[in-house]
């Protein structure tokens, strides 16, 4: 993180100076105001330059390319990739021939580099938390959509059975699908149980 100290007649200028030094905008920087300066008497005596101090921010989205890029190239994938941000929400959409790969079982794979994304883009924790959002060929609704079936049949097995029925391990994301979509269930209770990465859901019926 590149940080210079300038000087100059006066703030502005002194900004001025460093933006063009630094090749960035404005938006891309913190500035702090070391000496306002003083214009003296008559412009003349007592004259003092203005001086601040110029950190150029993380460029957290660049560094997220570049490693996403860097794990496509080493997995030997071809694939086009857009990033937005939104609220503090980093969303990542990959596009190519072959995502079936970055996908893996039941989304592993894609899991697995969202969170390393995270990792790379929350390092240092010099900003606010960012959430990351990896996605390809739309899996992750499809994904919510199949876990919110799965819920409702499970749910209506413990209340036709009477017995409790415990899900395979899920990630938190996908635990909360499962628990919001049942949340209303006037018949079932759902809780976790287990150590990560091995939590998993629990549906039971309810006692009254």
């Amino acid at each position: 993180m590149k940080i210079i100290e300038v000087t100059g007649k006066t703030v502005e200028e002194a900004i001025k100076n460093a933006l063009l030094e630094l090749r960035v905008e404005r938006d891309k920087v913190e500035i702090e105001i070391l000496d306002p300066g003083n214009k003296g008497f008559l412009n003349f005596i007592g004259v003092r330059p203005a001086k601040i101090k110029v950190k150029v921010k993380r460029d957290y989205i660049k560094e997220a390319n570049v490693f996403l890029k860097n794990i496509l190239h080493c997995m030997k994938v071809k694939a086009e990739i857009q990033i937005k941000e939104n609220n503090d929400v980093i969303k990542i959409c990959l596009t190519g021939s072959d995502m079936g790969i970055l996908i893996g079982y039941r989304g592993e794979t894609l899991d697995a580099i969202q969170y390393l994304i995270s990792l790379v883009v929350n390092k240092n924790h010099d900003m606010e938390y960012k959430r990351v959002i990896l996605d390809t060929e739309n899996y992750r609704l499809k994904r919510e959509e199949t876990l919110k079936r799965l819920a409702r049949k499970v749910a209506e097995k413990v209340k036709r059975t009477g017995r409790t029925v415990k899900l395979e391990p899920m990630n938190p994301y996908e635990r909360r699908i499962i628990h919001s979509s049942l949340q209303n269930d006037f018949y079932v209770n759902t809780y976790s149980e287990g150590q990560e990465p091995f939590r998993r859901v629990v549906v039971d019926f309810k006692k009254f």
